[in-house]
């Protein structure tokens, strides 16, 4: 066997931030001997509040590091809005396959769905474009979508397990829950459209009605891409099974504190975070 038969494959994640860390968290698993290369783009964030022109140059430079930089042979854009607003332009600007976390959360919530009709919490930026409407609809599902913009801070204080936070998803689930009921919709399951929330499932699963399914949507893209990274491996030669699993983090910015927060993120220590300079 070569040498270069034997090297892992090097997967890229890309967010603008830590969320997609949980992502991350959930391909380790199922790719135990790849290297991954992750890239949070801290610098910049949030990209919630920016035009989608800037949101796609931003988001293709981050792929185009992971691809020209780290050799990734497969990227996995583990960051709602840049999926929701950018994954065309990152799909056109490398020659690597691309794979968002929108379209799996729908596929996943098609699955487990036997009402047709789904709910979706997320940030505001990833309600606004509406993505997951859109892409729970090509599953021929009937999606509600509610913003739920105080979660993302609770999550990155570290109150996920905190009774504040605990009310303040019963206040926003009663909320959707009583607009699909006016709506006359009858929600079987929930998507977690935010690659935060994986850190408030306990709690929501809490909160949801009796009966309902929660859809963890960084579990949903870690299964694709997994299937797809599978399917494509005959061209990447066999890999080493005595390999063990590489993590490289990268950060644009705050470094000291992509160490603290991505830790909580991925659930062990990030290591050395390298810092990077994309631009402006």
């Amino acid at each position: 066997m070569t040498e270069a038969s034997s090297a892992p494959p090097t997967i890229g994640v890309f967010d603008s931030g830590f969320g997609g860390l949980t992502v991350l968290a959930a391909l380790i698993p199922k790719l135990p001997r790849a290297r991954f290369a992750f890239i949070g783009d801290t610098a910049r964030l949030p990209y919630g509040s920016k035009s989608r022109r800037t949101i796609a140059r931003y988001a293709v430079e981050s792929a185009q590091f992971l691809v020209r930089e780290q050799g990734a042979e497969f990227l996995v854009i583990a960051c709602n809005t840049a999926s929701a607003l950018a994954l065309d332009a990152i799909q056109d600007a490398v020659s690597v396959p691309v794979l968002g976390v929108i379209e799996p959360g729908a596929t996943a919530a098609r699955a487990a769905s036997k009402s047709g009709d789904v709910l979706v919490i997320a940030t505001d930026a990833t309600v606004q474009s509406h993505a997951y409407k859109a892409a729970c609809a090509a599953q021929n599902l009937r999606a509600l979508e509610k913003a739920c913009p105080l979660l993302v801070p609770l999550v990155e204080e570290g109150w996920t397990n905190h009774h504040v936070t605990q009310e303040i998803i019963r206040i926003y689930l009663d909320e959707l829950t009583n607009d699909a009921a006016a709506d006359g919709l009858k929600p079987d399951s929930l998507v977690l459209g935010c690659t935060h929330y994986p850190l408030l499932r306990p709690l929501i699963e809490q909160a949801v009605p009796a009966g309902m399914r929660v859809i963890d949507s960084a579990e949903s893209t870690a299964e694709a891409a997994a299937r797809l990274f599978n399917g494509r491996a005959k061209s990447h030669g066999p890999i080493d099974e005595n390999g063990s699993t590489e993590i490289h983090c990268f950060a644009t910015d705050s470094v000291e504190k992509f160490e603290i927060l991505g830790s909580r993120f991925l659930s062990r220590p990030v290591g050395n975070v390298q810092l990077v300079d994309l631009g402006g």
